[in-house]
């Protein structure tokens, strides 16, 4: 929402600011930004408006008292995107293509492991466990 505050945008420019916020370590689908969108529409705090053929969004004066209310809020999160280590270093577009395509593998293994069935509380354990050493280990480099 802070974002529609700073200027009204539409969903797909959204999608690409959030994006560059994060130095490209994450990109909202459009499966994420759209239905937000239509909450915050619904919650009172945005509304749309008919730009040059595009649904765009504009912040309401309800939006806009949220925003004051809550202003840790957004200045947490995007605190934590501008992060960088000394070196200037943040997203993904320094991590090494080897641990990129591992974390790519994981992320894929887990989503596939969770849709493709239930299990019982044994199996829970196990993924847990494999993901809680997988940590240790890194942290311990």
């Amino acid at each position: 929402m802070s974002l529609v505050a700073e200027k009204p945008t539409y969903g797909y420019e959204l999608i690409k600011t959030i994006e560059e916020k994060f130095g490209g370590s994450y990109t909202p689908s459009p499966g994420v930004i759209y239905p937000t969108l239509t909450w915050l529409e619904e919650a009172g705090y945005i509304r749309p408006t008919d730009e040059n053929g595009r649904k765009s969004y504009c912040i309401t004066d309800e939006g806009t008292e949220f925003l004051a209310a809550n202003p840790g809020v957004t200045e947490s999160i995007l605190a934590r995107a501008a992060m960088t280590d000394q070196e200037g270093r943040g997203g993904r577009r320094n991590v090494p293509m080897p641990v990129m395509r591992a974390m790519e593998n994981l992320k894929t293994a887990l989503r596939l492991r969770l849709r493709n069935g239930s299990f019982d509380g044994d199996v829970e354990a196990k993924i847990a466990a494999i993901l809680d050493n997988a940590a240790s280990g890194i942290e311990q480099i």
